[in-house]
């Protein structure tokens, strides 16, 4: 069993009839997000949104949540969010809110209660930048953008 941290969530008035968000299986990694609108909204292709989820969270210091696509409706629909994984600092307490994307070729129907992404509680590092003239050698070097995948055959 994987460690556990209590996150203090408070409903809205649009989400005060929806399910919270929860895990759909004992493995499941990330939190189901559901869509806290009225009735249903209609994604264009290309279109975005933000779709609000009806609530706000208190993260503890030291922790973020990542909000990602679902993979079932990237595949077969082409929705996925903007901004993935998008972050949510430990001092955010505004409400939270999904930037849906729709890179399918029909248009999307969301509905109230549908689940439209996941959140995923992970520890956070922080970094202490430390300035230097020089860098260690490494064995990629300054290569970057797709370098690694670059081999002999491709030259």
């Amino acid at each position: 069993m994987s460690d556990e941290i209590e996150l203090k969530l408070r409903r809205l008035p649009h989400g005060m009839d929806m399910a919270l968000p929860a895990y759909a299986s004992a493995g499941s990694a990330g939190l189901d997000l559901a869509a806290a609108i009225e009735g249903k909204t209609i994604l264009a292709p290309g279109e975005r949104r933000l779709v609000p989820c009806g609530f706000c969270l208190a993260l503890p210091e030291g922790y973020e949540a990542q909000v990602r696509p679902r993979s079932g409706l990237a595949l077969k629909h082409g929705l996925t969010l903007l901004n993935s994984p998008g972050t949510i600092d430990s001092d955010y307490r505004g409400e939270i809110g999904v930037v849906l994307v729709n890179h399918g070729e029909a248009p999307f129907t969301v509905t109230r209660g549908m689940r439209i992404a996941q959140l995923v509680v992970a520890p956070v590092v922080r970094a202490v930048l430390a300035e230097a003239q020089t860098l260690p050698d490494s064995g990629r070097g300054a290569g970057g953008f797709g370098s690694t995948g670059l081999g002999a055959e491709s030259g």
